[in-house]
């Protein structure tokens, strides 16, 4: 069982990998950029490829990225090739346009994926709706009935499930529920029973989710409109959590982390796996849209800053951050693996 997941679990990252890079690639390639790779994974290559395009087609041996190696993604860095074919070179539309494309071709993806989740199966519903209340709980005890909508959690907005759930992973004793009533608004304090699973405390409140209404083509669309702005509204708010202090480090996953994921998922079906697919893509997708140097969003402010004060950066300053960039996600994935490992024990 535990290669058909490692299996999956490469499949999974793969083809996510392959279709951000795919972005990158045609974009640069119908611009007039000239590429001298195209690889999924890093690391040693196990299988090369060279293209009628003259383009080195690579498969390396750890699927954990992928990369476009594209002439003067900086500076020029090749005598032979013409100036023209530099990405550097090109105007600023058409570098805004290779840098994003990874990004963009990830986002599709996922909203095509979150739609056929929809169109076959039934979902689970976006609105912070609660459906069943189980007796004896944290959440009866308190107040909390089926049918109460959360509005807000110990004072911050909630438009989804998504967003409800990084905020209950926040670590308090009592948790402020503001929910909505027939047609009123009020405060209700939970205070969740802890239990104890495999080593690790759990915060148990008592409720599920309310069952969706909505199916068919329009719904479906509005399901993955919808769901696709909810996980980036989540990503947003972990994003804020981990600066603030209430998200540590460690609630984020590695590759050993994301195989427990994968191999959850196979128990519950395609539909989980097509979900986690649409996850990690928009996951990719909003991480490589940060301003950060070695991101695609890093690279993207740099041209910004360029147009700003009307005059290129230091090429070589901004390869210098780039590098250094590269090499702190190299060291949190270490860190982040590592405490992935010391789970498991």
């Amino acid at each position: 069982m535990w290669f058909v997941t490692l299996l999956l679990l490469i499949f999974i990252l793969g083809i996510i990998i392959l279709v951000h890079e795919f972005g990158h690639f045609i974009t640069a390639k119908k611009s007039g950029v000239h590429i001298y790779e195209f690889s999924i994974g890093m690391g040693p290559i196990i299988h090369t490829h060279k293209g009628k395009d003259k383009i080195d087609y690579n498969i390396r041996a750890f699927p954990i990225g992928g990369f476009v190696s594209m002439a003067g993604e900086v500076y020029e860095d090749d005598g032979k090739i013409k100036p023209e074919k530099f990405l550097c070179n090109k105007k600023a539309w058409q570098r805004f346009m290779i840098l994003s494309a990874g990004v963009f071709n990830n986002f599709v993806m996922a909203f095509v994926f979150l739609f056929f989740i929809a169109m076959i199966w039934n979902p689970t519903p976006i609105t912070p709706k609660l459906g069943t209340v189980l007796e004896g709980s944290a959440a009866m005890e308190a107040g909390l009935r089926s049918g109460d909508k959360i509005v807000s959690i110990n004072g911050k907005k909630v438009h989804s499930w998504d967003v409800a759930q990084i905020y209950l992973y926040y670590e308090r004793d009592v948790y402020d529920f503001t929910i909505l009533r027939d047609g009123k608004e009020q405060t209700i304090s939970v205070t969740p029973k802890v239990v104890e699973e495999d080593g690790e405390e759990r915060r148990m409140f008592g409720f599920q989710i309310a069952a969706p209404s909505e199916t068919g083509f329009l719904a479906s669309l509005k399901y993955a409109w919808q769901k696709f702005w909810s996980i980036v509204q989540s990503m947003v708010v972990t994003l804020g959590g981990l600066f603030t202090g209430n998200l540590s480090l460690n609630a984020l996953s590695g590759p050993v982390g994301m195989y427990q994921v994968v191999g959850e998922s196979i128990q519950y079906g395609l539909s989980q796996i097509m979900y986690l697919i649409a996850l990690l893509s928009i996951n990719v997708g909003f991480l490589n849209i940060l301003p950060f140097p070695a991101f695609d969003g890093g690279r993207i402010f740099f041209m910004i800053i360029e147009k700003i004060k009307g005059s290129k950066i230091n090429p070589k300053l901004e390869n210098t951050m780039n590098n250094v960039g590269f090499v702190l996600l190299m060291l949190l994935m270490v860190y982040i693996t590592f405490q992935d490992i010391l789970h498991l024990f």
